[in-house]
């Protein structure tokens, strides 16, 4: 039992609340498209939401300010300067100027930006956690054991990273769950006639009969906190995979691989280029490698199996593989198995090509047998239940009104 001072954070319906000011801190001003549809939610709750990005041109600062969010530069380098500690103190002037009810920050470098920031200022912090990548770090996990009590509450994007700061000693009731999910009603396949399939095919040079696997994500450069050496997408190991899968195979079987997604940053598209010249894509006449397309949906329209082989996610790729009727095998990194049930894909163990090459072999035997699409019909079934962005987003917004209103259980 808890008493009216001891509440417990859920995500099921929004509490009578006044209007809040609400500002939101992400280290990026381009990527970070994923707040969108929780600002927007915010807002229509009638909110007042201000965002703090860096400073500096970016797609999401141009697209929030196109929505007539206003925008503040935020004067903390979120990475690493000489800077840091005056950054620090030019934060907490603009927070304090501010006046917010809440501080929302996503992203880890937000989190100690925003947490240090606003000590012993009256506010109320929401930690938003879009994935568990750096809790693979033992360094960062030592630090969140602590640091996580700043946080009033930790809005997790996948169970998975509520339940490593479950063992990080946070109590379960200021971890609730709420997906960054998908948008279903844009990502739906039956908008599309059949002869788009057709279409997205030839277009991509693919054979209307052949298999197509399809992997969407950037290609990261190695991190040197993480999985040293490795790029978190797991493109090596599918890659890898793919040459045992193509191995089995008879001469007149039509199968192929696209890959969706250029390097992140030039020492990704360094770590990309190093990929292709190992694994030989360039000679490989049934892999596609494409950096960019203006619209990724075509894509998944000509697919038949989407594959996540990370070595750490939360949902990636797989919610929009799913909401376009799409099956995916994925990886059992981080918050990746939550994606699919029995019906919709296959789970595979992480960094485990012949695994992933026996899930491939799998699939491609229910895509001869013409079972395949029931998979995608199920995966677009879950997507809409549980990973509707929308619904997230109100979720995060119930969360923030509860925190704003409740003594929070210490």
């Amino acid at each position: 039992m808890t008493s009216t001072h001891e509440k417990q954070i859920h995500t099921q319906g929004p509490l009578a609340s006044p209007r809040l000011r609400i500002v939101v801190l992400i280290k990026t001003n381009s990527g970070g498209a994923w707040i969108l549809p929780q600002v927007e939610a915010m807002r229509g709750r009638g909110h007042e939401v201000i965002l703090v990005l860096p400073p500096g041109p970016g797609r999401l600062t141009t697209e929030l300010r196109e929505r007539g969010f206003e925008v503040f530069e935020c004067p903390f380098p979120l990475r690493p300067a000489p800077s840091t500690l005056a950054g620090l103190a030019r934060l907490r002037r603009l927070i304090r100027r501010l006046r917010p009810d809440i501080v929302q920050y996503h992203l880890i470098a937000s989190a100690y930006a925003a947490r240090l920031a606003t000590v012993g200022l009256p506010v109320r912090r929401v930690h938003s956690v879009a994935g568990p990548l750096y809790l693979d770090s033992p360094l960062i996990r030592t630090a969140e054991r602590l640091m996580w009590r700043l946080d009033d509450v930790i809005v997790n994007g996948c169970a998975n990273a509520a339940a490593r700061y479950e063992a990080l000693g946070c109590p379960p009731h200021r971890l609730p769950v709420a997906t960054y999910g998908v948008d279903t009603s844009r990502f739906d396949p039956t908008e599309s006639p059949p002869e788009q399939r057709v279409a997205a095919r030839a277009a991509l040079g693919v054979a209307p009969d052949a298999f197509l696997a399809i992997m969407v994500a950037y290609a990261y450069p190695p991190k040197r906190l993480v999985h040293r050496g490795r790029g978190i997408k797991g493109h090596d190991v599918l890659l890898d995979a793919w040459r045992l899968f193509r191995e089995k195979r008879e001469k007149h079987e039509s199968f192929h691989l696209l890959l969706v997604g250029g390097g992140w940053t030039q020492a990704g598209e360094t770590y990309r280029h190093s990929l292709i010249d190992r694994f030989g894509v360039n000679e490989d006449a049934s892999i596609t490698w494409l950096t960019s397309v203006p619209d990724v949906r075509p894509c998944y329209l000509a697919a038949d199996v989407s594959v996540s082989p990370s070595l750490s996610e939360s949902h990636g790729a797989a919610v929009e593989a799913g909401a376009m009727a799409v099956p995916s095998i994925v990886s059992d990194a981080g918050g990746l198995p939550e994606t699919v049930d029995a019906r919709s894909g296959w789970v595979v163990p992480r960094d485990d090509p012949p695994a992933l090459a026996a899930a491939l072999n799998d699939a491609y035997a229910e895509f001869t047998a013409g079972t395949l699409a029931s998979r995608g019909s199920a995966a677009r079934q879950r997507m809409v239940d549980q990973f509707d962005n929308r619904k997230t987003a109100e979720q995060v917004t119930d969360v923030c009104e509860q925190v704003a209103a409740l003594v929070v259980r210490r």
